[in-house]
């Protein structure tokens, strides 16, 4: 959160070639999206994905406890034992290629899924906030065997956090990350103190003494911390969570409207402040060119966002924990049809001069499964044969409910095989592994928009992604633009 917030005032602040080179050559860089590009899924356009990771963490960069004072009086957020390096917030933000509307999701914390290492290895099924620590936990028990100890100990499992973190939310949403910004605890109160007093507005009184929140109705001005009060209560409201998780798109929309309508900062000083708490508390990926960024994210702070929370399929106990229940195959599809874009990109020029047949005999082959969600009788045999022709090898057919979208997932060893048959087939979902798929096989599951091969073993015709409304996630959205009323 604090992350893009530093990000637009960079956008829109004017400052000096000079104040560039200061603020970038300071920052705390983090190389774990290197490792997790290899098994990133594919870009379908020029648009950027930028993953904003909250760290739900009472710790400084070098892992030592904050103050128990400042934890206690300011935080309110009990003592540095709590939270450990959990997530306490995941938002991607996708920013078009043609400078139109940001669209975000945020992620439930507690969304009960499979879970990954930086390397593409599973961790098993836990909460998505449990990635970053379950990593972070693994990696410094062996280095601390290994004879590693301090700042160095705590920036290497650190990264181990950060690898997992990204591993996992491109597995889980099928999308590749960009970029990413991570913060915790004490970066969001350094910013919120630079930025306050901030107008924040809420439809009901509410008090709460876990995260000291005690605000009455209406609108209303907050310090900084009054404002991670705001954004961390989540005891006492209807919706739990989720009314914590609009409570923090709307912070953003609050903070944004201010950089709109008065100017980033009236002085030099508080700036030069900014700039500090960025460098001190934010962690980027050493790839971000923050200047090239900048320029990209004006419509960060013009209006131009629309935050969605993604929905879950009811509470249940997991691993004798508390868990949100979540349809994968259902939240691609919505993240997708709201991202837009379409198949990759056909063959270049250098291919016209070959036969289908040509180019179908070198396509990476597997063992495939066709699943039927479209509605179609005979649908799935119709497919089946049409990518055996292919050169891949038949397996079973079956029939699910219907499904929005056809997707396509691969067991070890089929990516590649994968990855052709989606070309093939025109999907909009980018294929993605699944444990549950048998090595060096495919699953094709036909949705609604599937439309019947054609003889000649090209792409099939299917639709674009249906429209989404509203009602297909948790709650209403978050738009930017002003002060958004949330409970």
């Amino acid at each position: 959160m604090a992350g893009v917030v530093s990000f637009t005032v960079l956008a829109g602040s004017g400052v000096s070639w000079a104040a560039y080179h200061w603020v970038t050559g300071g920052l705390n860089t983090s190389d774990a999206l290197d490792k997790v590009r290899k098994n990133a899924p594919k870009h379908l356009d020029d648009s950027v994905n930028l993953l904003l990771i909250g760290l739900d963490s009472r710790k400084d960069m070098d892992g030592n406890d904050l103050p128990k004072e400042f934890v206690q009086d300011q935080l309110h957020a009990g003592s540095s034992d709590i939270g450990y390096y959990n997530t306490n917030t995941l938002i991607l933000m996708h920013i078009p290629a043609d400078g139109g509307k940001v669209q975000a999701f945020s992620i439930p914390r507690d969304d009960y899924v499979e879970t990954y290492n930086g390397d593409g290895s599973t961790q098993g099924h836990y909460k998505i906030k449990e990635a970053y620590s379950n990593a972070y936990t693994g990696r410094r028990e062996r280095l601390y065997a290994q004879g590693m100890r301090g700042a160095e100990l705590e920036a290497q499992s650190r990264e181990a956090g950060r690898e997992a973190t990204l591993a996992t939310v491109q597995n889980f949403l099928g999308q590749p990350i960009d970029h990413f910004a991570e913060v915790n605890l004490l970066g969001f109160y350094d910013i919120a103190k630079v930025l306050e007093p901030i107008q924040v507005c809420l439809k009901h009184p509410v008090k709460d003494r876990y995260s000291g929140a005690d605000f009455p109705a209406g609108l209303q001005k907050v310090n900084a911390k009054q404002a991670l009060a705001f954004v961390r209560q989540r005891h006492g409201l209807d919706g739990g969570d989720l009314d914590r998780t609009h409570r923090q798109q709307a912070f953003l929309s609050s903070v944004t409207h201010k950089l709109k309508s008065q100017g980033v900062f009236e002085s030099l000083g508080k700036l030069q402040d900014l700039f500090g708490v960025v460098k001190k508390d934010l962690v980027i990926d050493s790839k971000l060119n923050v200047i090239d960024f900048a320029q990209q994210a004006t419509n960060l702070t013009g209006g131009k966002v629309e935050f969605r929370t993604l929905p879950t399929e009811g509470s249940a106990t997991r691993n004798n924990e508390d868990v949100e229940l979540v349809d994968v195959e259902k939240v691609r599809s919505l993240v997708t049809s709201v991202f837009g874009g379409g198949p990759t990109a056909s063959p270049g020029a250098g291919d016209t001069g070959r036969s289908a047949s040509a180019k179908a005999s070198e396509a990476p082959k597997a063992t495939v499964d066709v699943v039927n969600g479209s509605g179609r009788t005979d649908a799935a045999a119709e497919e089946l044969k049409a990518l055996v022709a292919q050169g891949n090898i038949a397996g079973r057919t079956s029939t699910t409910a219907l499904q929005p979208l056809t997707t396509v997932t691969y067991g070890k060893n089929a990516q590649a095989a994968a990855e052709a048959m989606a070309k093939r087939l025109g999907v909009t979902v980018a294929p993605a592994a699944d444990s549950d798929v048998p090595a060096d096989h495919v699953q094709v599951t036909l949705g609604e928009n599937y439309g019947a091969p054609s003889p000649s073993g090209s792409p099939s015709p299917s639709s674009l992604p249906p429209k989404v409304s509203d009602d297909q996630f948790a709650g209403e959205s978050v738009k930017e633009g002003g002060i958004p009323c949330v409970n």
